[in-house]
């Protein structure tokens, strides 16, 4: 069989991405453009910034993914690229590079979800990973348990009825005074403190078992806090954050455990940017082995946003002959399974 090689393009928050992967499992190269310098001073990312450095940043990184591929335009099969969720500018330079190039090149095109690419990272270090599994797909906008069907085909168990675990945890990094990116600064000073030192709530949906709700934790951190500056107290800083983040964890893997139990799998597999966390790893693999299940994760580089996840969910769309045409467009509130 012929290789097949698909030049990706990801761009839906604050990373420029482009890569060439092959037969969706072997990546040929992979180049990221982050601006998280640019937005830390601000908090957060600033939609506005980040597609003015897509803009900017687009074309030396496609070059330079195809260079290190060691490939031509003319080599690659197929166009690549995410085009929901995300920000709506900054997907809108992706789509309108992607539909350029394939236009440019005659090669068909693929309008990936960003969802799916997280889960089909794991394809490319798990050589052996096949569907049908359970993925808990956890980020800055997203908290997802997906029962993986086919390749392309998903149920949604549960998701998140508020903020995503990623986004509790940059508001409590900011909160406790670690700045942006919260998510790897709370994971480094837990490490330094007690995580059973505070009781922070585990929330429950009432009515669905798989469905995830962070608000209140975090409006119970907030409290914490509030309560010992109103007392004059102090408060351990890694305490507060160790404490945090085993409330997160618990309830993720707790969720997981259900669903793969009640699912009758034997595949678990974890993606998205919160997903390189190494408690949430180490909790996750610690609760597989006890269950007999085999767990699969990514590497931390492609858990966060990349363009090899998306050239290898592309590929399964390719052998599919799903391609899109030239109206495809920026959609930021894109749900899983549509297209």
């Amino acid at each position: 069989m012929k290789d097949i090689n698909i030049l990706a393009i990801e761009s839906s928050c604050d990373e420029t991405a482009a890569a060439v992967v092959r037969n969706g499992r072997t990546v040929l190269s992979n180049v990221i453009s982050s601006q998280i310098d640019l937005h830390t001073i601000y908090g957060g990312v600033v939609p506005e910034i980040a597609s003015r450095k897509h803009t900017e940043n687009i074309n030396p990184v496609v070059r330079e993914a195809l260079s290190t591929a060691g490939m031509k335009l003319s080599d690659v099969d197929a166009i690549a690229v995410t085009y929901g969720p995300g920000l709506v500018g900054a997907l809108l330079v992706g789509v309108s590079f992607a539909k350029a190039v394939s236009f440019a090149s005659g090669k068909p095109l693929i309008g990936v979800h960003h969802i799916e690419g997280h889960i089909s990272a794991n394809y490319i270090e798990n050589k052996d990973l096949e569907p049908p599994f359970i993925c808990l797909v956890v980020s800055g906008g997203h908290s997802h348990l997906v029962k993986v069907k086919d390749y392309g085909e998903y149920e949604i168990l549960g998701r998140t009825r508020d903020d995503a675990a990623g986004e509790a945890f940059d508001k409590v990094a900011r909160a406790i005074g670690l700045g942006y990116p919260g998510g790897p600064k709370i994971d480094k000073v837990s490490k330094e403190g007690n995580p059973d030192a505070i009781a922070f709530p585990r929330a429950k949906v009432e009515g669905s078992v798989y469905d995830f709700s962070f608000s209140g934790l975090k409006s119970a951190v907030l409290n914490y806090l509030n309560q010992c500056e109103m007392k004059g107290e102090s408060y351990v800083h890694a305490d507060v954050a160790a404490s945090f983040q085993k409330a997160v964890v618990d309830v993720l893997t707790e969720h997981s455990m259900t669903a793969i139990r009640e699912a009758g799998m034997k595949k678990f597999a974890l993606a998205g940017g919160v997903a390189s966390n190494s408690a949430l790893r180490a909790s996750m693999e610690e609760a597989c082995a006890k269950e007999g299940i085999e767990f699969y994760r990514p590497s931390p580089i492609l858990c966060t946003d990349n363009a090899a996840m998306i050239g290898a969910a592309a590929y399964y769309e390719y052998l599919k002959g799903n391609f899109s045409t030239y109206d495809l467009n920026a959609i930021p509130a894109l749900k899983l399974g549509e297209r």
